[in-house]
Parts: structure tokens; sequence; C-alpha cells
């Protein structure tokens, strides 16, 4: 009897060493870091700090920064950073990679990438240790959440929180040199699935004690069913450019036949990477403002927090930002341009070099623009749905779009290892298809 695709997808996997091995260690680590997220912090009564977000705390700055890691900071676990300060470090790095001429530089040459590297893990400690310090006055704030809240307290704090971010932030290194994904996106993803299942058994809990009506859990299925399916209907979407590539002689005599084929431009190049780079944009200010206990500050914060229209407006304006500008950071129409030129390929109608940069710049900001409005608008629409209904359950827009997003960037990967060694993947023919069509070409 016939496999089925899938099935027959996993038994690849099976008889891929490589990639079998990376996939399990993969694992081990998220599996390291899990337990690590359970491990609590010394000196902190659980008991107070866990009322203070089941009830003060949920649904505002520390609740999305809690879900982000994975429950950490409401329990005050070793991990309770989680992967953030590095990828607040690496925003940073990155928005002067393109200000600085000098780290821009850095990062096109490998010793320089080290040197990057290496800066921004020394950001990743210094925001680490201002986040636990914030961290410790707050706990010390709250009403018998610590023994003894003096100065011993919060260095210890500091200390604690401040290795366990490093060692995070090593785990997701480790994930992205020698096992499969990007490391930071899958510890997100593994801190929100890991709190999914409890959301909407409590969503159940609530329909029960008639406090959510089955109606209203019936409108947020399927809106978060439409968004996962709007999520991979924008990932997968792409506008293709037509090159052509002439006749060329090739060595000891040979002919390489005219043809032509197409430069696939991705409407959504930048992932799910704008959604976590915005939210963690828009959740550590707040939640330093919070950890710090002045009271101006906390209420500027309360104008920020999830369900007021300055977080929708801001998020969406920093999801837009930030698309254009990861878009820009991974994307050189230069480099395509010049390597076009070098086949002797070229788009008709256009001059090769600049001109077909050019023009290949012009086409993905057209096309970033929609895909950066589609990718907001499915962020925050299951929210505001929550909102307005009224329904506790949490588990929807960034960080749905997160889940599905790096999902599939996981599952390209492993057909990508697939595909390298002659095997179906899950995709079907071994290739995605853009707008109901088969992508090909060798961009």
């Amino acid at each position: 009897m016939a496999q089925s695709a899938p099935a027959a997808a996993v038994s690849n996997i099976y008889n891929t060493p490589e990639l079998r091995d990376k996939i399990m260690f993969t694992l081990i680590c998220l599996v390291i870091y899990r337990v690590g997220a359970h491990i609590t912090a010394p000196g902190v009564d659980l008991v107070a700090l866990t009322d203070f977000f089941a009830n003060k705390g949920k649904g505002g700055l520390l609740g999305l920064y809690d879900l982000f890691v994975g429950g950490g900071l409401s329990h005050a676990t070793v991990f309770a950073l989680g992967i953030m300060p590095y990828i607040s470090a690496s925003i940073f790095m990155q928005i002067a990679g393109v200000v600085i001429p000098t780290v821009e530089k850095m990062q096109k040459d490998e010793e320089g990438r080290k040197r990057v590297t290496q800066w921004t893990r020394y950001i990743t400690v210094a925001l680490a240790a201002v986040q636990g310090w914030g961290f410790a006055l707050f706990t010390a704030s709250l009403e018998n959440a610590v023994a003894n809240p003096g100065f011993g307290f919060k260095l210890q704090m500091v200390l604690v929180l401040t290795t366990g971010a490093m060692f995070v932030m090593w785990l997701g290194e480790q994930i992205t040199e020698r096992g499969l994904g990007n490391g930071a996106s899958l510890i997100i993803f593994f801190s929100i699935v890991e709190r999914f299942w409890p959301g909407i058994f409590g969503t159940f809990g609530f329909v029960k004690t008639q406090a959510v009506g089955p109606v209203s859990l019936v409108v947020l299925g399927i809106v978060m069913v439409a968004v996962v399916a709007g999520t991979i209907a924008v990932t997968m979407a792409a506008r293709r450019v037509m090159i052509q590539i002439p006749q060329r002689t090739m060595a000891r005599g040979r002919q390489r036949e005219a043809a032509k084929n197409f430069i696939p431009l991705r409407v959504n190049a930048a992932g799910v990477m704008p959604i976590i780079f915005a939210s963690s944009v828009i959740v550590v200010p707040g939640a330093v403002a919070q950890f710090s206990g002045n009271e101006t500050a906390r209420i500027i914060s309360e104008y920020f927090q999830p369900g007021t229209w300055l977080y929708y407006l801001f998020s969406a304006i920093l999801i837009i930002f930030f698309t254009y500008f990861y878009t820009s950071i991974i994307f050189n129409p230069v480099d395509i341009s010049e390597n076009l030129k070098k086949q002797g390929g070229f788009i008709p109608g256009v001059k090769p070099g600049g001109k077909t940069a050019e023009y290949i710049d012009h086409v993905v900001s057209r096309i970033t623009f929609p895909g950066a409005i589609f990718l907001t608008f499915i962020a925050l629409l299951p929210v505001f749905i929550a909102d307005m209904i009224n329904v506790p359950f949490r588990f929807g827009g960034t960080s749905l779009l997160i889940v599905v997003g790096v999902a599939l960037d996981t599952m390209t990967q492993v057909n990508q290892h697939l595909l390298l060694r002659k095997y179906d993947g899950f995709m079907k023919k071994g290739r995605v298809r853009f707008r109901g069509r088969q992508a090909g070409g060798t961009y």
C-alpha cells in the first residue's frame, strides 16, 4: 500500500542522517530551554507574583512579554528574560548597519560579521542586566513577593537573569548554526505553543461558566483560521520578474541554449521577523517603565497597553517600518543585477546594470507595501476582535502569526534538505506554489 505524502516525507527524514541529526539537536536544545524555563530564581514568592500577573498584569505589556518567554516572567524563572534581550540587541546592530557606514562595511565580510556578532552579544549582556535590575525592582515593589528586598537580592536577581539570558542566546545560536531553522524564532515559537493548550482549556472553562458565549468563541475561531490561511497566502505569494538568458558558448565548444526564466520576488520577503521586532520594541520600554515603579512612567505606559488605540497605531507603524527595513537588509537588488549580468541575462525592456537594480528595487518596494499592510492587518485583527467580544484567549494576532510563520520557514528548510537528497518533501513535487503556479528559477 502506497504511503501518503506526509508519511513518505517523515520516512525520508529518518533516512537522511544529516537532517535527522539536525532535528534531534534542535529538539534537545529546545527541551533544555523549556526545562530551564521552569526553574524559579531564588528569593521570590511565586504566589504573590502569579497573583499579580493573573489580575493586574494579565493582557498588558508584561502579559505580552510573558507570552514570548513562555510564562517565565510570571514565574520568575532563570530564563525569565528569554531571547528578547538578544533580539533587541540584534535590532540595534541592524539599524547601526544602515546608519553607520563602518558597521555596514563590517557586515559584508566574514571577519567583520564576527565582530558585529560579538558586539551584539555585549549589547545583549547590557540589556539583560538592565532588564534584570528592572525586574528586581518590580518584584521588590510587590507586597510579600520578596522576603528580603535589599541590594543583595537585586544584585542576585540581575546575575541570575543575565546569566539565563546569555544561556538562552547561546542555545539560539547553536540551533541556528548546528540545528534546523532560526534559533531565536524557534525559542519564541515553543514558548508561545506551550501556553496554547492552557489557553484553550481556560477559554472552554469560561464557556462552561457562560462568561463567554459560544457564538463569540466560534467567531474567534473563524478569525484565527482566516489568519492562518492569510499568513500562508502572503508568505507564499511572489511577483515573478521574467528574465532572458541568451545562447552562450561554454568551455570546450559546448553551447548553452537560450532560456527564459524568472526571479520570484516574494511579497513578504521579511517573513515573521517584522512582527517579532515590532513586538520587542513595543513591549520592552513599557515593561522597563513598569519595573522601575516610577509613577509618571507607569501612567505613560498605560496609554500603550494592548487594547488601546495607541497600541494598535504604534504596532501597525512598527510592523510596516520593520517590514521595509528588514527587506532592505536581506534583499540586495544590486547583487541580483550583478549576478544576472555575469550570466549574460537581462530583463526584457530594461538595460543591464544599474537600471536593472533600480527596476528590481522599484518592484520590491511596490509589492512590499501591500504585503506589509496585510501583515499588519492579520497581526492585529484577532486581538482587536478578542477585545471586542471579551474573549480571554490571547493566542491570536501577533502570537499566531509568529507560530505560523516560524512553522512555514522551518518546513521550507526541511523540504530543501529533502530535495537535496532527491526525496519528495512535504510540499507537492518538492516545490512551493506562488499564486497557484509552480515556482522555479535560479534566484
